[in-house]
């Protein structure tokens, strides 16, 4: 018996480890990722009130049709969050990567989060 995805299953693993340690409050907030094949998507959520303070997508209507590669989408995301979060009084986060390797569109969101104003 076989494991069905590898990928996804090493994800999981690298998720739940991660999940362990990190945690958002309401005065600093987990910052998660999710990256589909097409979007890309970022929460700020507080843990212990199981609730979403903060929320931006690349399939926001504000993107449009407008033809751009996804770490470029990424970018305008990270500064999108940034935004978003700074307008709610968020200044700081916890990063929580989702068990993605921290390069392309995760990093380039990050980066982008970071120079719109968040510390992490």
């Amino acid at each position: 018996m076989g494991i069905k995805n590898k990928k996804v299953y090493r994800r999981n693993r690298i998720k739940m480890r991660v999940r362990k340690v990190v945690n958002g409050t309401a005065s600093r907030p987990r910052m998660t990722v999710f990256r589909s094949n097409k979007q890309i998507y970022v929460q700020l959520i507080d843990d212990l009130a199981s609730q979403t303070l903060v929320s931006a997508s690349s399939s926001d209507k504000m993107f449009g049709e407008e033809k751009i590669t996804k770490t470029e989408q990424a970018k305008k995301v990270g500064k999108l969050v940034a935004e978003r979060a700074l307008a709610a009084g968020i200044e700081s986060v916890v990063f929580d990567r989702n068990g993605y390797l921290y390069h392309g569109r995760v990093k380039s969101l990050a980066e982008a989060a970071r120079e719109g104003g968040l510390k992490f």
